[in-house]
């Protein structure tokens, strides 16, 4: 790609990106959300805001339903005797790929998950594998905290 479509494409995006800041902050409800969910670690100001966007109910939802809403919830494929492999599927894709994004900086950078993904890692788990498990804790994390409306905060061990 020739440097001068890059550097039109980079502003146009900078531009949409502070237009749905602007937005966000204009309604309390959201601005209060957004912040709730930035302050965990992984998720930046563009997984906040698509999660706003594509997941509205985030807050008023089980552990369960948020993971079958962003379609983490392994599926089984059994018949029978027979037991298959477990996969994620349905929902709408986008929501899978802002977790899936979220996760990856939350496997390396958030306190409580990084020790996570090592475990899963260590134990022989499949990349793919690992970063899912990390975002359906992820979106849990983040249900629970907009629920509970206090944000992250590490508390000391005991």
């Amino acid at each position: 790609m020739d440097d001068d479509l890059q550097e039109v494409l980079d502003t146009q995006i900078h531009d949409i990106e502070r237009r749905i800041e602007k937005v966000i902050a204009k309604v309390e409800t959201l601005a209060t959300k957004a912040n709730l969910l930035r302050s965990i670690p992984g998720i930046g100001p563009v997984s906040a805001a698509m999660l706003i966007a594509e997941l509205p109910e985030i807050g008023r939802m089980t552990s369960g339903e948020v993971a079958a809403m962003t379609g983490r919830a392994p599926v089984p494929h059994d018949s029978g005797a027979m037991r298959g492999r477990r996969t994620i599927a349905g929902r709408r894709r986008s929501r899978r790929h802002v977790l899936f994004q979220a996760a990856l900086a939350a496997a390396c950078h958030n306190p409580v998950l990084k020790p996570v993904a090592k475990r899963l890692k260590e134990r022989g788990k499949p990349h793919k594998l690992v970063i899912i498990a990390i975002a359906q804790r992820l979106v849990t994390i983040a249900n629970a905290i907009v629920k509970a409306g206090i944000p992250w905060q590490l508390l000391p061990r005991r």
